[in-house]
């Protein structure tokens, strides 16, 4: 492997196909099976890479630009051998790029301190395109298409880290395929249902998984997470560190620390950090005609054609919504956005809005600051200055979107 060399990993340069997600976070860190997308690399490069990110969020994720041998990578192409294979075959002042355009990677001796500065130094340099098959982010409702496969890969990279315990199955009612349940210890499973014929059920360190929950794999829970009584959680989902998951989760996606904590479906849904569903909260994953879904983009600011059958909520960090919440088939919800109320709201919710289908109003800063902090507080997380000045930059940039609500398009 490239020991000798040093990596980062940086934002796509057509960051705004992953918003709302990567309004508050690099895209290195979006979860997607069982790591993220930075622990993956880290695993396959055997070295920590440093984040290249935009520039109002390079201070919670501080980036000292290193010297010497440099590969840079698109953090939105999620790692293979044969992509590191690429990559390493690489030699200085070349770029390598996908067949769609895409930069992948750049390696060099230069230290380049922006994305914009990254996209300047690879013109007029060699390229190469990549050949094989790459796997990619270009838009969020890749996350949940990718998800099942991505366990079972994350499994094959760490075998350490994923060692049949069966001796940790505790009180549990029905296991079937149990040499493909990975429990790490601390992990408590109560009187439950665990059925890992179609793919692989990963539990990790102290996580719960509460009587009478049903869980058929692949299935990835994390640390502190908890699976709450009676929960139905389906294939291709993972329920990230110190979420909270009750009620029919099927094919999600929940980064971590957020919670749907009660009875309701979620289903081909991606949810950021820090959400909360309300009680009996569901969407909508097809329409009734059976029809190709829209949703909307931020880079074309208008809704596009996902190519799916199948998609149902994309939720920004801080997202809320009120007891029984109905969100129509690719919903997308941006950053500390309030939803309650009867009746389905808007396919696109921009941030800081505070409604539903009766319309939209401001969610003010002041008590955006003041809901996140008192959310963080209860898991011992610090809502610091740096996450202020974050939320003030989506605030500004959103102003445009909650002043001119789009044509909702549901056909």
């Amino acid at each position: 492997m490239m020991v000798t060399k040093k990596f980062v990993l940086f934002d796509p340069v057509h960051i705004k196909n992953l918003l709302p997600l990567a309004y508050t976070r690099p895209v290195a860190d979006f979860r997607l099976g069982v790591f993220t997308i930075r622990k993956k690399w880290s695993l396959h490069l055997k070295a920590e890479p440093a984040i290249l990110t935009r520039d109002y969020l390079q201070n919670l994720f501080p980036f000292l630009p290193p010297n010497g041998d440099l590969i840079y990578i698109n953090a939105g192409v999620i790692p293979d051998a044969n992509i590191i294979n690429s990559i390493e075959s690489l030699g200085l002042e070349e770029a390598l790029y996908s067949n769609d355009g895409d930069l992948i990677a750049y390696r060099t001796t230069d230290s380049i301190a922006t994305i914009d500065q990254l996209v300047a130094s690879t013109k007029a340099k060699k390229t190469k395109t990549y050949q094989g098959v790459l796997v990619q982010l270009k838009h969020c409702w890749n996350i949940f298409q990718l998800n099942g496969s991505q366990i079972v890969a994350d499994i094959a990279l760490s075998k350490s880290d994923f060692i049949n315990n069966s001796n940790l199955l505790g009180n549990a009612l029905y296991v079937s395929n149990s040499e493909q349940i990975y429990i790490q210890e601390g992990a408590e499973i109560g009187a439950c249902i665990l059925n890992a014929s179609n793919g692989p059920i990963v539990v990790r360190k102290d996580a719960t998984i509460m009587d009478g929950a049903i869980l058929q794999g692949p299935i990835a829970i994390g640390e502190h997470a908890v699976v709450k009584m009676g929960a139905k959680i389906y294939g291709e989902t993972t329920i990230g560190p110190y979420c909270k998951v009750g009620g029919e989760v099927s094919n999600s996606v929940l980064f971590g620390y957020s919670n749907k904590g009660h009875d309701g479906y979620l289903g081909n849904s991606v949810l950021g950090e820090w959400c909360n569903l309300g009680a009996d909260t569901n969407n909508s994953n097809l329409k009734n005609n059976y029809s190709e879904i829209k949703c909307w983009s931020y880079e074309e600011e208008d809704f596009i054609r996902t190519g799916l059958q199948f998609c149902g909520l994309i939720m920004g960090d801080h997202g809320k919504s009120g007891i029984n919440t109905m969100f129509n088939t690719g919903t997308v919800v941006g950053v500390a956005a309030n939803i309650f109320g009867a009746h389905f709201p808007n396919k696109f919710i921009p941030s800081f809005s505070w409604g539903g289908s009766n319309g939209f109003s401001t969610f003010r800063l002041e008590k955006a600051y003041e809901m996140a902090e008192n959310m963080m507080q209860r898991r011992n997380v610090a809502f610091t200055d740096e996450h202020k000045n974050i939320f003030k930059h989506i605030f500004k940039e959103s102003i445009g979107f909650r002043n001119f609500i789009p044509d909702q398009d549901y056909l």
